[in-house]
């Protein structure tokens, strides 16, 4: 709960107080040490350990307040908060092996505990090896368990198998963090500095229609734009268009030839596909034609105005049909195609050759790269420079302009060895450092149809992504009208339900797969209500915000409750759901470190079936058997329900999806 100012500041000062008294105390137990005090230095060191460790807990809270100008209202993460307790128990029981293991883990059953600490068996191996000892993981166990420093979550440990320690957390603990959510909203966790991070991806080529091989890159790159949005980083969002190249010269030819007045007269050129069809027909197949499509390339790259414009032109009807993709889908992009790095080009051919790495094959100049196979491009025999000069100019503009942290490229896997030879230029030539800047291929597999091959239209077309994003609405809308949802929801409520259903569903069914892998494409299968779908979430979320609805309690009564109603965990599935709640931090830091979005889709589905265990069991309203009227009401069960639905509609933002309040 926000603390009034001066509460604030009373705080940070009773903390600055409590680091210096810590600071003095860690100091006059070394001296302690060095006297050879006849107390037992192994008690000292573990009194260190300790007191180091709340210490760092301190200082770490000052930190994070002093930069957000408030308290702290980030949601904790669990699992890193008894990291750090275990890592300052570990340091206090063995304080001389160098970067010990760190195990701690979410239980997988409830006789476990709620957590897991499974550093001993690691710890014996180290020993053994490091220091020839010979210690039982269970001995180790139960010395780190003697060695947990003073805190607010654990409620006691034990001792199980080998040497697994069973980590139970204090309610109160775990009441009042579901109580802070419910106060504060979802919050990010605290994740350090803010970040500059640049997203690569979507990326169609000008004349093209986007397809299903769009898809996946569109809707995984826009969804770690919203993750690394929630937690506070300073997003681009790149969509790198194939907007430039030889192509350009075939269609601008057959443009001056179908559309003689284009200068004057806007062409109507809306199907672009068909145009670019024809034109490469022509390209293949006359002579005469091919010719002065490479003059047509010439004097573009030259900026002849007339050529600029037919470029443009063809440029623009192309962004409207992505638009209309986007604007389904709720993406937004900032554009920078190939175009916006032509002229960096010559810059980075004579840097490259300053720095002696550039050789002559065949009138080729090219770049061998220590540890890659083949060699970069950068100017073809022609003159001309290529998608390797043109990549080169992006990571550079990007890191020494944009001064990104982190680079993600969502492109397909096809392009790993491409990239990681890019990659490999810029650090061989200085432009970043890989301890200092994340730069990273995000790679994802293949859609495939319902037969495991290539997904295809019947006549073997690639399928066209607007087609593809029409059937889902109209399967959307038979599917509720299958549910007979049109005779209880209002043609709005209709509508909004069947855009969610249709376009959440795509989004889902590629999210909910790890990207790493091809999946297959099914209709049937992502709009089936049943399992981890989207359909079966929306329907589950609707329901939970529901409840409170009908039970005729607004948002003003949950907020006030939120504030007053203490959430009390006494029943296994009030506290399996409680706990299932506060998972959702350290869901988001793993996802940040992997860049894995099926785990967030897991999570939730993992949420939403434990929700229906909990209020299949737990009354949050009774009602009057013979009457239906309402008798009681369970506060604290209706805030779990509350907090299940923040941390899901949470999940939903992250993942592009919009939910309904009613379907």
């Amino acid at each position: 709960m926000e603390a009034p100012a001066a509460e604030w500041a009373e705080r940070l000062c009773r903390q600055e107080k409590e680091i210096k008294f810590l600071t003095a105390e860690i100091d006059r137990l070394k001296n302690f040490g060095c006297l050879g005090v006849s107390a037992s230095l192994e008690g000292l060191r573990e009194e260190n350990a300790k007191l180091k460790y709340r210490l760092n807990v301190l200082k770490k809270s000052l930190q994070e307040e002093r930069n957000r100008g408030q308290p702290s209202k980030g949601m904790i993460n669990i699992n890193s908060r008894l990291q750090d307790i275990f890592g300052a128990a570990i340091k206090a029981a063995y304080p001389d092996l160098e970067n010990p293991p760190l195990a701690v883990t979410p239980s997988q059953q409830p006789k476990f505990g709620d957590y897991q600490c499974n550093s001993a068996m690691s710890i014996t191996q180290m020993l053994l090896k490091t220091k020839e000892q010979k210690i039982s993981p269970r001995e180790i166990a139960d010395k780190i368990a003697r060695n947990i420093p003073d805190n607010e979550c654990i409620e006691k440990v034990e001792i199980a198998g080998p040497g697994f320690i069973n980590v139970h957390l204090k309610k109160d603990f775990v009441s009042r963090q579901l109580s802070s959510l419910l106060v504060n909203g979802v919050q990010p966790p605290a994740i350090g500095e803010r970040k500059r991070v640049v997203v690569d991806f979507s990326s169609p080529n000008i004349a093209k229609e986007m397809h299903v091989g769009h898809l996946r890159s569109t809707i995984i790159g826009d969804s770690m734009c919203r993750l690394f949005e929630f937690v506070g980083y300073d997003v681009l969002r790149l969509n790198h268009l194939g907007d430039w190249g030889t192509q350009f010269g075939m269609l601008i030819a057959h443009l001056q030839d179908k559309f003689p007045d284009y200068l004057t007269v806007s062409p109507p050129i809306g199907d672009l596909q068909a145009f670019y069809k024809e034109s490469k027909r022509r390209f293949d197949t006359e002579e005469e034609f091919k010719k002065r499509a490479y003059q047509c390339v010439v004097l573009l790259q030259s900026k002849n105005p007339e050529f600029i414009k037919a470029w443009k032109l063809i440029c623009d009807v192309s962004r409207q049909e992505f638009q209309k993709i986007y604007d389904c889908l709720d993406i937004s992009l900032v554009e920078r195609g190939e175009s916006y790095y032509q002229d960096m080009m010559p810059d980075i051919v004579k840097e490259l050759e300053e720095k002696g790495v550039v050789q002559l094959d065949d009138g080729r100049k090219i770049v061998f790269v220590p540890g890659c196979s083949i060699p970069l491009t950068i100017v073809k025999s022609d003159g001309g420079f290529t998608y390797d000069t043109s990549d080169l100019a992006a990571i550079k503009q990007r890191l020494l302009e944009e001064k990104a942290d982190s680079i993600i490229y969502v492109v397909d896997s096809g392009q790993s060895v491409h990239l990681q030879t890019i990659f490999a230029a810029a650090q061989m030539v200085g432009w970043y450092d890989p301890q200092v800047t994340r730069v990273v291929h995000a790679p994802f597999g293949v859609v495939l149809g319902e037969d495991k091959k290539k997904f295809k239209t019947r006549s073997g077309d690639t399928v066209r992504l607007i087609d593809l994003l029409e059937e889902g609405l109209k399967r959307s809308m038979d599917k509720l009208k299958e549910k007979e949802r049109d005779k209880v929801l209002t043609p709005e409520e209709l509508k909004a339900a069947q855009t969610s259903v249709a376009f959440g569903c795509i989004k889902y069914s590629d999210l909910s797969h790890n990207r790493i892998n091809d999946y297959i494409f099914s209709f049937d299968k992502m709009l089936d209500d049943r399992g981890n779908t989207a359909a079966y979430l929306l329907y589950a979320f609707t329901r939970i915000r529901s409840i409170a609805r009908l039970a005729s309690i607004d948002e003003k009564t949950l907020q006030t409750a939120a504030r007053t109603t203490e959430i009390i965990l006494d029943h296994e599935k009030e506290w399996k759901l409680g706990r299932c709640i506060l998972r959702f931090p350290e869901i988001i830091q793993k996802i940040l470190d992997d860049l894995l979005l099926h785990t967030l889709c897991d999570y939730l589905y993992e949420l939403a079936t434990t929700f229906t265990e909990f209020y299949d069991s737990c009354y949050c309203v009774e009602k009057d058997r013979q009457t239906g009227k309402i008798v009681k009401v369970n506060m604290w069960r209706m805030l779990l329900c509350e907090a299940t639905a923040a941390v899901m509609a949470k999940g939903f933002d992250i993942l592009g999806i919009k939910p309904v309040q009613k379907m």
